[in-house]
């Protein structure tokens, strides 16, 4: 467990991704079942819609004390006072985001390529995200597939805690813990599940293991 950010199991979360339950219920029964950080990733409503959702799930975060992550909306970020907020390679930069927000909120920053480890931007942000680790079919725009050997280059070069992202399950999580991530982050192996308690307690159950086997 990296000491500068402290989970292990990452939910990203939109309405659309919810396919049994709705999102609020998923997100509960995830956290029930070990998620230590959620992210609230709603790429196709309107800031006003984005704004309520969050709202609506920030009081179960909070009640579950437990870190809700706005994606790419600094408005939305800010309406609910939400612990950080996380960025791609394309979205508003995080130094701008800085400049903007309270300087002790949480930035994350999708690493797409090796050499936006040497730019301003990741200096700037606290946590890096690898994405995708591998592709997916609900992002269409990826720039790299890290694999195994992405995310053992990218641990080689930085000392920034690592999330990766992309097709990541209770079947590979180990793995990608020992390749050198700090955290996984997760959305249909919990979201799509049919029980996302159950799913989110057997991917929390191989992070653990394999990190005691690495002590």
């Amino acid at each position: 467990m990296h000491p500068d950010f402290p989970y292990q199991l990452y939910l990203v979360i939109s309405e659309e991704s919810c396919v049994h339950y709705p999102l609020l219920q998923v997100a509960e029964m995830a956290m029930e079942g070990g998620v230590d950080i959620i992210q609230l990733r709603e790429k196709n409503l309107n800031t006003s819609a984005f704004i309520k959702n969050a709202e609506a799930l920030k009081k179960i975060t909070d009640k579950y004390q437990i870190p809700l992550i706005i994606n790419d909306n600094l408005k939305v970020a800010k309406a609910v006072d939400a612990f950080g907020i996380h960025v791609g390679n394309n979205d508003m930069p995080p130094s701008e985001i800085q400049q903007k927000w309270n300087k002790n909120k949480s930035i994350g920053y999708s690493i797409e390529y090796l050499e936006q480890l040497e730019n301003a931007q990741t200096k700037v942000a606290n946590h890096l995200g690898i994405s995708p680790v591998y592709s997916t079919k609900t992002k269409t725009d990826t720039v790299t597939e890290w694999g195994i050997d992405g995310i053992k280059k990218i641990r080689a070069l930085t000392q920034k805690p690592l999330v990766a992202i992309g097709r990541m399950d209770a079947s590979n999580a180990a793995e990608i813990i020992k390749a050198g991530a700090d955290c996984i982050a997760v959305v249909s192996a919990i979201c799509a599940s049919e029980n996302p308690k159950k799913a989110a307690e057997k991917i929390k159950t191989q992070i653990q293991q394999n990190q005691r086997e690495n002590l």
